[in-house]
């Protein structure tokens, strides 16, 4: 029986936490590294929002997001979600406000009206909140990585990426371990493995 497809951009950090909430359960299959220029017809076909990831099951179905398809992952493999309300709610601002300062700090000649240190301040208290948060635990919630550290991971790490000197240099001791656990895992190297682009 052929596998479930999903369509990745393998440095896409909504495509990489779909795999790796796949890979952390176990799921198998088959990845579809698509060309941003040139997307497959396939994917436009069952999927018209023309965005990574998309998951194609066995059955047909479709699925467009990636929290959908990070917890239908983990519930397949009966490792549950490990959500709840606070966990749910920190997903949900990482999703929003904190992508959208992300975005203004990454490219401040879109968002003009203020200097990048100003959107890096205004991205910085969503991480004050991880950094205290995990004060209390080596990951989010838990001593184990859960839905939401695996949500949240490679947007911090886009983040890191912007000024690494800075980054490294500023004052979120834990926030900064945990994104090097996260980066060093066998979980995240695993899921970055380079793949062909895929051609109809």
């Amino acid at each position: 029986m052929a596998l479930p497809i999903l369509y990745s951009y393998r440095r896409c950090p909504y495509a990489m936490r779909a795999r790796m909430a796949l890979k952390l359960a176990g799921v198998d299959v088959e990845i579809r590294e698509i060309s941003l220029r040139d997307k497959p017809a396939h994917m436009l076909q069952v999927s018209p929002k023309a965005t990574v990831p998309v998951l194609v099951l066995q059955d047909g179905a479709v699925i467009e997001q990636s929290l959908e398809i990070m917890h239908w992952a983990l519930q397949q493999h009966a490792l549950g979600t490990q959500t709840s309300a606070s966990a749910d709610a920190l997903i949900l601002e990482n999703d929003t406000a904190f992508k959208q300062a992300l975005d203004a700090y990454k490219y401040p000649e879109r968002y003009p009206s203020k200097t990048q240190i100003q959107h890096r301040v205004e991205a910085e208290v969503f991480l004050q909140k991880l950094e205290k948060l995990l004060l209390e635990n080596v990951y989010l919630f838990s001593a184990v990585p859960s839905l939401a550290d695996i949500a949240i991971f490679p947007f911090v790490r886009q983040f890191a990426a912007v000024d690494p000197a800075w980054f490294e240099a500023a004052p979120y001791p834990k926030l900064q371990a945990w994104l090097s656990r996260l980066v060093e895992s066998e979980l995240f190297i695993s899921v970055m493995e380079k793949q062909p682009t895929y051609i109809e």
